[in-house]
């Protein structure tokens, strides 16, 4: 996707102000055009934070409701802390303001408040996108491809690994509890299993998950309160068409030569694609890293590999691998009316429920039946 030439202005209001917002600044700050006039957030520190990254003076706002209210926008980007979804996603729903949303991920965090989305999203008249920045990260995208042009033949088996440092500092400390992140399955992994629907062209019928807190956060409470979210987890979802998926996730990993590995094997040929840490969190050793595709045909003639570059200006605007900036390319489109939503308020649900049963099923210990056992309580 290239940069748009002679740039129609979209004005943005952004939910949130935190990191995740301040890395759509960034990315927004790439794609011209694209104007951030407004924030909302109930902390003065990340409000002053992110307009200071914004670069000029916003309208700043330490409630959502006050920025839906006021703000000359014309598109709301969320990235608020996961349990705050669902209810900003209502108020703006209800604010009789038809604004294209932007929601980073997970959507939400139980399946009532996903059942309640899916129902009020039916008569809102602006669309819904949701945030899966890994569907754009362009070794990931050339695999998606790939497979998807039959290249692999049928896909009978896909591995996602992620092999990471733990989960970052945010403000109060909210990413430490289930009870506001739906759980690491949900709130870290929603990613992975979007991009399991996405890559298979298929639906979930099982999940089985074994996962614990083995190091993180073990030594750490809040008000008295120990963090209870997984750091590790192995999970094997299974198709309606047979094709099965593992992901295999590690938050103890500081120091992987790569974060992310993907792997889709099938009847004609594999292909695996290697995703580097962000430069963030590098040694600072010198050691150049990149990503690469690699792809294995059923022949002696062995794999090819090449490797994947992203503009260094995208790479540094974000911590994704210049998925963010790509991201908002599509979402620019869908605001101006030319193209449609790329991860639908179905997709983003989707991955919620796979997540949510991938966390019954490490504390029950045997698999989850997506139709029959997954049930809002």
């Amino acid at each position: 996707m290239s940069k748009p030439s002679n740039p129609v202005t979209v004005r943005y209001g952004i939910i949130g102000a935190g990191l995740m917002a301040r890395e759509h600044v960034r990315n927004l700050a790439l794609v011209p055009g694209s104007v951030v006039v407004a924030l909302a957030d109930p902390s003065e520190e990340s409000l002053a934070a992110t307009e200071r990254e914004v670069g000029y003076e916003c309208q700043k706002f330490s409630s959502h409701l006050d920025l839906l209210n006021d703000a000359d926008i014309d598109a709301v980007v969320i990235a608020s802390p996961n349990d705050t979804h669902a209810r900003i996603l209502h108020d703006i729903m209800q604010s009789g303001r038809a604004l294209p949303i932007l929601v980073e991920k997970p959507i939400c965090t139980s399946l009532a408040d996903a059942e309640a989305l899916e129902k009020a999203a039916e008569a809102y008249g602006a669309p819904i996108w949701v945030a899966m920045e890994y569907r754009y990260m362009p070794p990931v995208a050339e695999l998606i491809k790939a497979t998807h042009e039959g290249r692999l033949g049928k896909p009978a088996m896909l591995s996602i690994t992620e092999h990471r440092f733990p989960f970052l500092d945010k403000v109060d400390s909210w990413n430490r509890f289930n009870e506001r992140t739906g759980g690491t399955l949900v709130e870290k992994c929603c990613h992975f299993f979007d991009l399991m629907r996405l890559i298979l062209n298929d639906e979930p019928v099982r999940v089985y998950a074994s996962g614990g807190q083995s190091v993180n956060h073990l030594d750490e409470s809040y008000a008295g309160r120990v963090p209870d979210i997984l750091d590790n987890a192995l999970v094997v979802v299974d198709f309606a068409g047979g094709s099965r998926a593992l992901l295999n996730l590690c938050m103890f990993a500081e120091g992987s030569f790569y974060q992310e590995h993907i792997s889709v094997v099938g009847s004609e040929a594999k292909i695996e694609c290697f995703i580097p840490v962000d430069s963030n969190h590098w040694p600072a050793d010198g050691t150049v890293r990149e990503a690469f595709v690699e792809f294995s045909p059923r022949s002696p003639q062995g794999p090819t590999r090449h490797a994947v570059d992203v503009d260094p200006e995208i790479l540094a605007a974000g911590a994704h691998f210049g998925s963010t900036y790509y991201e908002h390319i599509g979402f620019r489109d869908v605001v101006l009316g030319k193209g449609p939503v790329q991860v639908t308020l179905r997709d983003g649900i989707q991955s919620i429920r796979m997540g949510l049963a991938a966390e019954l099923s490490a504390v029950q210990g045997h698999p989850v039946e997506l139709h029959t056992e997954l049930v809002a309580r």
